[in-house]
């Protein structure tokens, strides 16, 4: 019997869900950096055996929203709610259980099978993952609790095979050799991204939008051009720095990552471009792809 179902990641900012996400799938898909809000869409990761399929989806982490592109993110993490076969809810050994009660009561109600993840379990001690356990249990008592160490691969295994024992019995809902439901574009303007966040300070790479305009793939290289989008004209210059040296920095570093995931060469082309406020834009969001089914 074939099984095959969705399996949603939800949880606050920084817990780790995106490198659990990465654990999971085997492949770079989400992209994993220190800042929070780094993950902004559901992305979709595909893991294929020959009796199963699990369809992974990690989701921007659940926040109070200050303006509208937030909006957008918590709806995304809500809809994870709505179709999933089995949610997994990951937290970690420092941020207060009780941090985000109105999407906690919303998993509290669900009738799917919940798993808790407590992530980071190697930055605590026995005694503490205890008390972090059974305050958990307390608060959603439904739910199985699972500690793991998603950087160290502590417990993934475990989690995995957990996973499969909950899918539902179905056929396959993608092809079996598919990796993600994304088109390579995503993938690059969600690299160039991370290249952005891991580079610029403060508010800078969540001004920031990353558009791929060109996408010309022959037998040897991939042709890229991509618009960096900012806010305002002051953090277009700070993009492209002294001389253009900062720009160059990030596109470098980029390219380097591409040609690692297409495993081609790749030339990348990248531009900054103004978009006053696109943040608050309900135009601009659906036209940057902000708009959860």
């Amino acid at each position: 019997m074939h099984k095959a179902g969705f399996v949603n990641i939800v949880g606050n900012p920084n817990v780790g869900k995106s490198t659990l996400m990465n654990q999971l799938v085997g492949e770079r898909i989400s992209i994993a950096t220190f800042k929070a809000q780094t993950t902004r869409h559901r992305i979709m990761g595909i893991v294929n055996d020959d009796d199963c399929q699990i369809v992974f989806s990690d989701t921007p982490g659940v926040l109070k929203p200050n303006y509208k592109m937030q909006e957008m993110m918590l709806a995304f993490s809500e809809s994870a709610l709505a179709d999933a076969d089995v949610l997994l809810y990951v937290t970690d050994v420092i941020e207060s259980p009780e941090k985000n009660q109105d999407f906690l009561d919303k998993v509290k109600k669900m009738t799917i099978p919940v798993l808790l993840v407590i992530n980071k379990i190697d930055e605590s001690n026995q005694k503490l993952l205890g008390d972090i356990v059974e305050k958990w249990h307390g608060l959603l008592p439904n739910a199985e609790i699972l500690p793991i160490s998603a950087k160290n691969k502590f417990g993934v295994d475990m989690l995995m095979k957990r996973i499969k024992e909950l899918l539902p019995d179905s056929p396959p809902y993608f092809d079996k050799d598919q990796l993600t439901d994304k088109p390579a574009k995503f993938f690059v303007s969600e690299i160039i991204r991370e290249k952005i966040l891991l580079y610029y300070d403060k508010e800078i790479p969540y001004s920031v939008e990353v558009v791929v305009e060109r996408f010309k793939e022959d037998e040897k290289r991939i042709h890229i051009n991509a618009v960096i989008y900012v806010e305002r004209d002051s953090q277009k210059g700070i993009i492209i720095g002294h001389q253009g040296v900062a720009l160059k920095k990030v596109s470098s570093e980029a390219r380097k990552t591409l040609e690692k995931f297409f495993d081609k060469r790749v030339f990348l082309e990248t531009f900054v471009k103004v978009d006053k406020d696109w943040r608050n834009s309900q135009r601009e969001l659906d036209s940057f792809g902000y708009n959860p089914e």
